[in-house]
């Protein structure tokens, strides 16, 4: 076996994963992206407050 042949069945490999991945992607359900593309609307009524940082001045 030689480097070509090595070559080849990695390309063959890396588009055989990148297929899969394009498949995975698309096959997923749109509930979560429809709850991820609306989090920045959502009240902030659960997320903890933020506290003023207090800066020290030890000299």
């Amino acid at each position: 076996m030689d480097i070509t042949t090595l070559r080849s069945i990695a390309t063959v490999l890396a588009f055989i994963a990148i297929i899969a991945v394009i498949v995975w992607t698309l096959g997923k359900s749109k509930k979560g992206f429809e709850e991820a593309a609306n989090l920045p609307f959502a009240d902030d009524d659960d997320m903890p407050s933020k506290q003023p940082v207090e800066k020290n001045t030890h000299e």
